[in-house]
């Protein structure tokens, strides 16, 4: 087990102090503290661009007790600023796994905190809303945390995506396949490209920033709005781009960020919520055909309603069973439209993979 002798401490934006040990790097880290009620896939989740920015509670008591792989990941790196809990295990049981979680966060320079009461911080953070900590394992001095804590921004305007993005334009799939999609990298998991190709297609994924012209040199038959973090209404870059795609009447589909991006596009508004959703146990209706989903979410941001309801160009098409907010929305004449949730489902359950295949159909169509 790691040195439970090296204490840490976590200090949050509203004075709420934890004391734990060190787990992972030793350091100091800041960020929007966040919490995530799975109880399995911690990698996938650890590696997901969308959380870049974030210090992560994992709220199940054991986290890291069956190791790490290779190839259970959404990036090439960690993207979480930290993380928080109750026990983070350095011993693992799968004979499979190539590594310890210890190992693996001290490669990533994640620097965590341990010995925490993650469910009595959890239910703070939900009373409370999501707020900016600091966890360090290096200055324990809890008034010179608060003072560095200051001067970390808040989440609400932060651009992020083009942080998280590929630098350079790849590809995947077959080049001779007639399915042809572009996506647009904000924070694209891998495992969404996956569910892409493994239906035929093949894809070239664009840097966050690529000017719409060179993507339609591609000769895209689709276009791909990913995922990634961060606010959507800082990314004009980004929201003058889907506009154009909108006007070339292709196939278009958007997850999680995508979906507040094809919101913005249409001059829907977007707003951060108070503390968002992150597990795989969500409930989500499908307006279209009345059947229910169980979905796998990550997202601070979400869509207004109430800017929804005076845009008779968009129907809302899904809803989350919890808090009834906007889960999908599709744009009325044209082949566009997007989830909140994550249907790749890496981890969860895969009750919403079929929208791959739809939208593969509508390419197939045009």
């Amino acid at each position: 087990m790691p040195d439970k002798k090296n204490p840490a401490v976590l200090v949050l934006a509203d004075g709420t102090v934890a004391h734990g040990f060190a787990f992972g790097a030793i350091g100091t880290t800041t960020g929007e503290i966040c919490f995530n009620t799975g109880m399995t896939g911690y990698q996938e989740v650890f590696t997901d661009p969308s959380y870049f920015g974030q210090i992560l509670i994992m709220n199940t008591v054991h986290v890291g007790n069956y190791g790490v792989k290779e190839d259970e990941v959404e990036s090439a790196s960690v993207k979480i600023r930290g993380l928080i809990g109750r026990n983070l295990e350095e011993g693992y049981s799968r004979k499979l796994a190539k590594g310890n979680l210890d190992e693996y966060l001290k490669e990533n320079n994640i620097v965590s905190i341990e010995g925490v009461d993650t469910r009595a911080l959890v239910a703070h953070i939900r009373t409370k809303g999501a707020m900016n900590c600091i966890i360090s394992s290096a200055n324990l001095d809890v008034d010179q945390l608060k003072a560095e804590l200051a001067a970390v921004p808040d989440m609400d305007g932060l651009e992020l995506a083009s942080q998280v993005s590929t630098k350079e334009a790849y590809e995947m799939g077959d080049p001779a396949s007639p399915v042809r999609i572009a996506v647009m990298d904000y924070g694209v998991k891998q495992h969404i490209l996956h569910c892409m190709v493994d239906r035929g297609a093949f894809v070239k994924v664009f840097p966050a920033k690529t000017p719409l012209q060179t993507v339609k040199e591609f000769q895209p038959k689709g276009y791909f709005i990913s995922n990634g973090p961060g606010d959507p209404a800082s990314m004009d870059y980004a929201i003058d781009t889907v506009k154009g795609i909108l006007q070339e009447d292709k196939p278009v589909f958007g997850i999680c960020l995508g979906h507040q991006l094809l919101a913005l596009a249409n001059g829907i508004s977007t707003f951060k919520m108070h503390h968002g959703h992150r597990g795989l146990n969500h409930p989500v209706k499908n307006l279209l055909t009345g059947r229910s989903e169980i979905t796998t979410q990550n997202h601070g941001f979400g869509v207004d309603p109430e800017a929804v309801k005076k845009a008779d160009h968009i129907e809302v098409t899904h809803v989350n069973l919890n808090d009834h907010s906007i889960e999908g929305i599709r744009v009325k004449g044209k082949p566009a439209f997007s989830v909140q949730y994550h249907p790749e489902s890496t981890p969860g359950p895969h009750d919403s993979r079929y929208l791959f295949d739809e939208f593969i159909g509508m390419i197939k169509e045009g």
